[in-house]
Protein backbone atom coordinates (compact mmCIF):
# COMPACT_ATOMS: atom_id res chain seq x y z
CA UNK A 1 0.00 0.00 0.00
CA UNK A 2 2.82 2.68 0.91
CA UNK A 3 4.48 1.57 -2.73
CA UNK A 4 1.18 2.35 -4.20
CA UNK A 5 1.04 5.77 -2.46
CA UNK A 6 4.77 6.59 -3.91
CA UNK A 7 3.93 6.01 -7.01
CA UNK A 8 0.33 8.04 -6.98
CA UNK A 9 1.81 10.77 -5.66
CA UNK A 10 4.02 11.82 -8.83
CA UNK A 11 0.92 11.22 -11.39
CA UNK A 12 -1.37 13.81 -9.41
CA UNK A 13 1.51 16.46 -9.21
CA UNK A 14 1.98 15.75 -13.35
CA UNK A 15 -1.62 16.30 -14.08
CA UNK A 16 -1.46 19.52 -12.45
CA UNK A 17 1.49 20.81 -14.03
CA UNK A 18 1.19 23.20 -17.21
CA UNK A 19 2.90 22.02 -20.14
CA UNK A 20 5.55 23.97 -22.02
CA UNK A 21 5.40 25.42 -25.16
CA UNK A 22 7.48 23.33 -27.45
CA UNK A 23 8.76 23.27 -31.41
CA UNK A 24 5.20 21.52 -32.18
CA UNK A 25 3.47 25.01 -30.58
CA UNK A 26 5.86 26.99 -32.02
CA UNK A 27 5.10 25.59 -35.90
CA UNK A 28 1.38 26.25 -35.33
CA UNK A 29 1.98 29.49 -34.28
CA UNK A 30 4.32 30.08 -37.07
CA UNK A 31 1.89 28.46 -39.24
CA UNK A 32 -1.35 30.37 -38.35
CA UNK A 33 0.59 33.87 -38.58
CA UNK A 34 1.28 32.88 -41.84
CA UNK A 35 -2.24 32.09 -42.80
CA UNK A 36 -3.35 35.06 -40.89
CA UNK A 37 -1.04 37.67 -42.90
CA UNK A 38 -1.81 35.73 -45.98
CA UNK A 39 -5.56 37.18 -45.14
CA UNK A 40 -4.73 40.21 -44.25
CA UNK A 41 -2.58 41.67 -47.13
CA UNK A 42 -5.10 42.10 -49.90
CA UNK A 43 -6.70 44.36 -47.64
CA UNK A 44 -3.73 46.29 -46.73
CA UNK A 45 -2.72 46.39 -49.78
CA UNK A 46 -5.72 48.06 -51.22
CA UNK A 47 -5.26 50.48 -48.83
CA UNK A 48 -1.68 50.86 -49.90
CA UNK A 49 -2.46 51.38 -53.72
CA UNK A 50 -5.30 53.82 -53.26
CA UNK A 51 -2.71 55.91 -51.22
CA UNK A 52 0.16 55.85 -53.46
CA UNK A 53 1.34 57.51 -56.67
CA UNK A 54 1.24 55.48 -59.73
CA UNK A 55 4.84 55.58 -60.44
CA UNK A 56 5.40 53.97 -56.60
CA UNK A 57 3.11 51.70 -57.68
CA UNK A 58 4.16 50.70 -60.93
CA UNK A 59 7.83 50.05 -59.81
CA UNK A 60 6.11 48.19 -56.68
CA UNK A 61 2.72 46.35 -56.51
CA UNK A 62 3.21 44.62 -54.14
CA UNK A 63 4.66 47.14 -51.25
CA UNK A 64 4.75 46.79 -47.87
CA UNK A 65 5.01 50.25 -46.89
CA UNK A 66 4.40 53.67 -48.77
CA UNK A 67 7.54 55.72 -49.62
CA UNK A 68 4.96 58.87 -50.74
CA UNK A 69 1.53 59.25 -49.39
CA UNK A 70 -1.45 60.73 -51.80
CA UNK A 71 -4.81 61.17 -51.55
CA UNK A 72 -5.36 61.99 -55.18
CA UNK A 73 -7.67 59.23 -55.68
CA UNK A 74 -9.60 59.80 -53.02
CA UNK A 75 -10.35 63.35 -53.94
CA UNK A 76 -11.09 62.08 -57.35
CA UNK A 77 -14.14 59.86 -55.85
CA UNK A 78 -15.05 62.50 -53.72
CA UNK A 79 -14.93 65.17 -55.86
CA UNK A 80 -18.27 63.96 -57.72
CA UNK A 81 -21.07 65.47 -57.12
CA UNK A 82 -23.35 62.62 -57.16
CA UNK A 83 -21.48 60.85 -54.54
CA UNK A 84 -23.28 62.14 -51.04
CA UNK A 85 -26.48 62.18 -52.59
CA UNK A 86 -25.75 58.59 -54.14
CA UNK A 87 -24.41 57.44 -50.72
CA UNK A 88 -27.54 58.80 -49.01
CA UNK A 89 -29.63 56.76 -51.64
CA UNK A 90 -28.26 53.55 -50.44
CA UNK A 91 -28.33 54.61 -46.63
CA UNK A 92 -31.82 54.00 -47.44
CA UNK A 93 -31.80 51.24 -49.86
CA UNK A 94 -30.12 49.14 -47.50
CA UNK A 95 -32.14 50.24 -44.29
CA UNK A 96 -35.46 50.21 -46.41
CA UNK A 97 -34.06 46.96 -48.16
CA UNK A 98 -33.16 44.86 -45.10
CA UNK A 99 -36.25 45.70 -43.16
CA UNK A 100 -38.32 44.85 -46.31
CA UNK A 101 -36.22 41.28 -46.82
CA UNK A 102 -36.33 40.37 -42.92
CA UNK A 103 -39.92 40.66 -42.50
CA UNK A 104 -40.72 38.16 -45.64
CA UNK A 105 -38.14 35.89 -44.72
CA UNK A 106 -39.47 35.33 -41.21
CA UNK A 107 -43.41 34.96 -42.02
CA UNK A 108 -42.22 32.66 -44.45
CA UNK A 109 -39.94 30.84 -42.17
CA UNK A 110 -42.50 30.39 -39.57
CA UNK A 111 -44.94 29.84 -41.55
CA UNK A 112 -43.38 26.84 -43.02
CA UNK A 113 -42.92 25.65 -39.90
CA UNK A 114 -46.43 24.81 -39.54
CA UNK A 115 -48.33 21.41 -40.70
CA UNK A 116 -50.06 23.81 -43.33
CA UNK A 117 -52.04 22.96 -46.54
CA UNK A 118 -49.84 22.44 -49.29
CA UNK A 119 -46.54 22.73 -47.41
CA UNK A 120 -44.28 20.68 -49.10
CA UNK A 121 -45.95 21.99 -52.98
CA UNK A 122 -44.86 26.10 -51.40
CA UNK A 123 -41.54 24.70 -50.45
CA UNK A 124 -40.80 22.77 -53.82
CA UNK A 125 -42.06 25.98 -55.65
CA UNK A 126 -39.87 28.60 -53.74
CA UNK A 127 -36.87 26.32 -54.34
CA UNK A 128 -37.86 25.45 -57.95
CA UNK A 129 -37.23 29.60 -58.06
CA UNK A 130 -33.68 29.47 -56.98
CA UNK A 131 -32.63 27.45 -60.64
CA UNK A 132 -35.23 28.94 -63.03
CA UNK A 133 -36.28 32.24 -63.72
CA UNK A 134 -38.59 34.38 -66.42
CA UNK A 135 -35.66 36.19 -68.27
CA UNK A 136 -34.47 39.67 -68.29
CA UNK A 137 -37.65 40.76 -70.69
CA UNK A 138 -40.34 39.57 -68.88
CA UNK A 139 -38.86 41.10 -65.42
CA UNK A 140 -38.39 44.40 -67.58
CA UNK A 141 -42.20 44.42 -68.50
CA UNK A 142 -43.14 43.17 -64.89
CA UNK A 143 -41.60 46.45 -63.35
CA UNK A 144 -43.19 48.52 -66.11
CA UNK A 145 -46.81 47.21 -65.52
CA UNK A 146 -45.88 47.84 -62.18
CA UNK A 147 -44.88 51.60 -62.73
CA UNK A 148 -41.75 51.38 -61.01
CA UNK A 149 -39.46 52.85 -63.66
CA UNK A 150 -37.08 55.42 -62.49
CA UNK A 151 -38.51 54.82 -58.72
CA UNK A 152 -36.42 54.69 -55.78
CA UNK A 153 -38.98 51.06 -54.76
CA UNK A 154 -37.22 49.50 -57.89
CA UNK A 155 -34.57 48.83 -55.92
CA UNK A 156 -36.72 47.47 -53.05
CA UNK A 157 -39.55 45.63 -54.12
CA UNK A 158 -38.76 43.37 -56.51
CA UNK A 159 -36.07 41.46 -54.35
CA UNK A 160 -37.92 40.40 -51.39
CA UNK A 161 -36.46 37.02 -50.23
CA UNK A 162 -33.67 34.70 -50.45
CA UNK A 163 -34.72 30.85 -50.70
CA UNK A 164 -31.68 29.77 -49.06
CA UNK A 165 -31.45 32.39 -45.97
CA UNK A 166 -35.41 31.26 -45.57
CA UNK A 167 -34.86 27.90 -45.33
CA UNK A 168 -32.11 28.26 -42.71
CA UNK A 169 -34.23 30.25 -40.86
CA UNK A 170 -36.92 28.22 -40.88
CA UNK A 171 -35.11 24.78 -39.97
CA UNK A 172 -34.11 26.70 -37.24
CA UNK A 173 -37.32 27.95 -36.03
CA UNK A 174 -37.89 24.37 -36.50
CA UNK A 175 -35.23 22.74 -33.99
CA UNK A 176 -36.43 24.80 -31.52
CA UNK A 177 -38.52 22.50 -28.42
CA UNK A 178 -42.16 22.29 -29.63
CA UNK A 179 -43.10 22.69 -25.51
CA UNK A 180 -42.56 26.08 -25.90
CA UNK A 181 -45.35 26.75 -28.67
CA UNK A 182 -47.55 24.14 -26.72
CA UNK A 183 -47.39 26.27 -23.19
CA UNK A 184 -47.93 29.44 -25.05
CA UNK A 185 -50.85 28.32 -26.52
CA UNK A 186 -52.23 26.65 -23.59
CA UNK A 187 -51.98 30.71 -22.51
CA UNK A 188 -54.24 31.95 -25.04
CA UNK A 189 -51.41 33.08 -26.87
CA UNK A 190 -51.88 33.62 -31.03
CA UNK A 191 -49.27 32.60 -33.71
CA UNK A 192 -48.63 35.68 -33.75
CA UNK A 193 -48.21 36.66 -30.33
CA UNK A 194 -45.61 33.40 -30.36
CA UNK A 195 -43.77 34.58 -33.16
CA UNK A 196 -42.46 38.07 -31.83
CA UNK A 197 -42.78 36.83 -27.45
CA UNK A 198 -40.80 33.40 -28.18
CA UNK A 199 -39.51 32.62 -31.31
CA UNK A 200 -37.61 35.66 -32.85
CA UNK A 201 -36.00 35.92 -29.32
CA UNK A 202 -35.01 32.29 -29.52
CA UNK A 203 -33.27 32.93 -32.82
CA UNK A 204 -31.97 36.60 -32.58
CA UNK A 205 -28.31 35.17 -33.62
CA UNK A 206 -29.03 33.77 -36.18
CA UNK A 207 -31.87 36.47 -37.54
CA UNK A 208 -28.72 38.50 -36.63
CA UNK A 209 -26.22 36.81 -39.12
CA UNK A 210 -29.03 37.20 -42.11
CA UNK A 211 -29.55 40.75 -41.36
CA UNK A 212 -26.09 41.50 -41.97
CA UNK A 213 -26.09 39.54 -45.28
CA UNK A 214 -29.15 41.06 -46.59
CA UNK A 215 -27.66 44.80 -45.59
CA UNK A 216 -24.71 43.77 -47.61
CA UNK A 217 -26.73 42.42 -50.67
CA UNK A 218 -28.28 45.74 -50.51
CA UNK A 219 -25.32 48.22 -49.84
CA UNK A 220 -23.64 46.25 -53.04
CA UNK A 221 -26.84 46.89 -55.16
CA UNK A 222 -26.80 48.32 -58.67
CA UNK A 223 -28.11 46.46 -61.32
CA UNK A 224 -31.58 46.95 -61.11
CA UNK A 225 -30.76 50.47 -60.58
CA UNK A 226 -28.52 50.19 -63.68
CA UNK A 227 -31.71 49.11 -66.04
CA UNK A 228 -34.12 51.25 -64.39
CA UNK A 229 -33.35 54.13 -63.12
CA UNK A 230 -32.73 57.16 -65.55
CA UNK A 231 -32.32 60.05 -62.97
CA UNK A 232 -28.89 60.06 -61.63
CA UNK A 233 -29.93 61.45 -58.37
CA UNK A 234 -31.50 58.18 -57.25
CA UNK A 235 -28.39 56.42 -58.58
CA UNK A 236 -27.27 54.22 -55.16
CA UNK A 237 -23.46 53.91 -54.55
CA UNK A 238 -22.28 50.89 -56.57
CA UNK A 239 -23.34 52.29 -59.51
CA UNK A 240 -22.01 56.21 -58.70
CA UNK A 241 -18.82 54.40 -57.81
CA UNK A 242 -19.04 52.12 -61.26
CA UNK A 243 -19.20 55.38 -63.15
CA UNK A 244 -16.34 56.64 -61.55
CA UNK A 245 -14.48 54.01 -62.16
CA UNK A 246 -15.30 53.74 -66.13
CA UNK A 247 -14.49 57.44 -65.76
CA UNK A 248 -10.87 57.07 -64.55
CA UNK A 249 -10.42 54.25 -66.86
CA UNK A 250 -11.29 56.40 -69.63
CA UNK A 251 -8.97 59.21 -68.43
CA UNK A 252 -6.53 56.81 -67.95
CA UNK A 253 -6.79 55.31 -71.73
CA UNK A 254 -6.39 58.94 -73.22
CA UNK A 255 -3.04 59.59 -70.76
CA UNK A 256 -1.61 56.96 -72.65
CA UNK A 257 -2.53 57.75 -76.22
CA UNK A 258 -1.10 61.74 -74.91
CA UNK A 259 -4.08 63.59 -75.03
CA UNK A 260 -4.62 63.91 -71.34
CA UNK A 261 -2.24 63.54 -68.66
CA UNK A 262 -4.24 62.32 -65.32
CA UNK A 263 -3.55 63.18 -62.07
CA UNK A 264 -4.93 60.00 -60.46
CA UNK A 265 -4.46 56.13 -62.40
CA UNK A 266 -7.12 53.42 -62.95
CA UNK A 267 -5.83 51.18 -60.26
CA UNK A 268 -5.72 53.69 -57.38
CA UNK A 269 -9.58 54.91 -58.25
CA UNK A 270 -10.93 51.41 -58.23
CA UNK A 271 -9.15 50.54 -54.64
CA UNK A 272 -10.19 53.76 -52.99
CA UNK A 273 -13.52 53.10 -54.43
CA UNK A 274 -13.43 49.51 -52.35
CA UNK A 275 -12.41 50.89 -49.29
CA UNK A 276 -15.17 54.03 -49.89
CA UNK A 277 -17.71 51.27 -50.52
CA UNK A 278 -15.97 48.65 -47.47
CA UNK A 279 -15.73 51.15 -44.37
CA UNK A 280 -19.25 51.71 -43.62
CA UNK A 281 -19.86 47.91 -43.29
CA UNK A 282 -16.78 47.14 -41.29
CA UNK A 283 -18.29 50.07 -39.55
CA UNK A 284 -21.37 48.25 -38.45
CA UNK A 285 -20.15 44.63 -38.43
CA UNK A 286 -18.11 44.63 -34.32
CA UNK A 287 -22.00 45.43 -33.65
CA UNK A 288 -23.59 42.62 -34.56
CA UNK A 289 -20.50 40.08 -34.08
CA UNK A 290 -21.60 38.95 -30.84
CA UNK A 291 -24.91 38.17 -31.78
CA UNK A 292 -22.95 35.81 -33.60
CA UNK A 293 -21.29 34.01 -31.17
CA UNK A 294 -24.16 34.12 -28.54
CA UNK A 295 -26.45 31.35 -27.83
CA UNK A 296 -30.24 33.15 -26.49
CA UNK A 297 -32.00 29.47 -25.75
CA UNK A 298 -30.75 28.94 -22.65
CA UNK A 299 -32.98 29.10 -19.59
CA UNK A 300 -35.77 29.01 -22.35
CA UNK A 301 -37.88 26.44 -20.50
CA UNK A 302 -39.04 27.45 -17.29
CA UNK A 303 -41.59 26.10 -15.38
Amino acid sequence: MARAKVMAAPKVKRGNRIRKFDGFDAAILALLTLLGLLIVYPFYNTILVSIVPQADYTRNPFMLWPTRVTWECYEFVFDSPLLLKSMGNSVKLALAGTVYNMVLTVLMAYAFTKPIPGRNFFRFFMVFTMYFGGGLVPFYLLIKALGLIDSFWVMVLPSGISVTYMLIISSNMSALPKELEESAQLDGASDIKILFAIILPLTLPILATFTLYYAVERWNEWYNAMLFLKATDKWPLQLTLRNIISSANFVSTQAMTGDVRPPTYGEGIKMACIVVTVFPLMAVYPFLQRYFLTGLTLGAVKG
